[in-house]
């Protein structure tokens, strides 16, 4: 019922369904065995894919932001702008370095208005638009943006004309949703004249 709907809301639940779901099949007397198995395996294949390949993009861009970190000469003029919904990345917990990033903010409306929208939002209606007038000279951009597969489209006369090249291409899932793709990108800011081919 309530309008923020997170997992973690309903994990004080588990325990009292884990006791009814044992008595359960405590009381089975003829499908014992190929309900347990069922059970298992049906479970172990759903965890396996949800842990180790579902939405794992956020997670590996991080470690690609980490390298960056690390093996770039250059780092300390480097800079990152993650376009993507609220609280797509782990951020920092996961770079541990001080390297300059920036994400769409999404703080919580306690103003109580009606017609509230966070930056995210904003930026969603008109990504293109969101951009130029965010950064209306050369020296505010980011040398490197990182964004769903979904929005590449939508703001690529801004990564054209403002230099950017794709360097990384990572997967994030087989089921896209409306501002999350299928794949995440990462785009690093070019000088002239040393751009590669896409």
């Amino acid at each position: 019922m309530l309008s923020h709907k997170e997992f973690r809301f309903i994990y004080p639940v588990l325990p009292f369904c884990m006791v009814f779901c044992g008595y359960s099949l405590n009381n089975l007397k003829t499908w014992k065995k190929p309900a347990l198995s069922f059970l298992f395996l049906s479970n172990m294949l759903l965890a396996l894919y949800t842990g180790l390949v579902h939405q794992r993009g956020t997670l590996d861009v991080m470690t690609n932001i980490q390298e960056l970190s690390y093996n770039n000469a250059s780092v300390s003029s480097a800079s990152v702008l993650m376009m993507m919904p609220c609280h797509s990345t782990p951020y920092y917990s996961h770079v541990h370095y001080p390297l300059p990033m920036r994400f769409l903010q999404c703080p919580p409306d306690l103003t109580g208005k009606t017609d509230y929208l966070v930056e995210a939002d904003m930026f969603y209606l008109n990504p293109l638009k969101w951009l130029y007038m965010e950064f209306q000279n050369d020296s505010s951009l980011p040398t490197h943006l990182i964004i769903f597969s979904v929005l590449e489209e939508e703001i690529s006369p801004f990564l054209i004309s403002n230099n950017y090249e794709r360097t990384a291409v990572l997967f994030h899932t087989h089921f896209p949703e409306s501002r999350t793709g299928s794949h995440i990108y990462v785009y690093e800011r070019k000088l002239k004249g040393k751009l590669n081919q896409r």
